[in-house]
């Protein structure tokens, strides 16, 4: 069943012994996959990382680890990639992560985006591979975003930014 799996999904994500490889290191029951990301906000202005992948912008962020709450891990992504210490005070949303418009994915997953408070300066040493450079930019002036946080997102925290007492968005 694997096998027949990677092979339809071969065809638009990548090449067949791939994908094999990719199925095969996935064990147990099929179960969302959970992407964390910290929003956070100075002079209304939001914090966003370029990823060295697609040499795109997106909310800090990666994969919930096992055994750290989600509310760790958003935090410990803002901290590794973009150098911050904050504390995540709000869940914004949580989005089906392939109902967005970005090309299909081979495993299902759920987005949360966090509202984070940021703690201090920048200590200027980002320990994630995957990101090059840090900025802070306003609603009107986002650059081109990576799949990994879209406008409709972006737009979302920019409101609970602005008014934190709206209610959290959920698909």
């Amino acid at each position: 069943m694997r096998a027949i799996a990677a092979e339809l999904a071969a065809s638009e994500l990548e090449p067949l012994e791939s994908l094999v490889e990719t199925f095969a290191a996935q064990t147990g029951h099929a179960c969302p996959k959970i992407d964390v990301r910290a929003a956070a906000f100075r002079d209304g202005k939001v914090l966003l990382v370029r990823n060295v992948d697609d040499a795109r912008w997106s909310l800090p962020g990666g994969w919930a680890e096992t055994g750290e709450s989600p509310r760790t891990s958003a935090e410990k992504e803002l901290r590794e990639e973009s150098g911050y210490t904050g504390r995540a005070t709000k869940l914004v949303g949580i989005w089906e992560q392939d109902s967005r418009d970005r090309p299909r994915w081979p495993f299902y997953g759920w987005k949360l985006a966090f509202l984070c408070e940021l703690a201090d300066e920048a200590t200027g040493e980002l320990h994630a591979i995957e990101v090059d450079d840090v900025g802070f930019f306003g609603a009107d002036e986002l650059p081109e975003l990576s799949v990994r946080s879209s406008a409709e997102q972006l737009r979302i925290c920019f409101e609970h930014a602005r008014e934190p007492s709206l209610p959290t968005v959920f698909e």
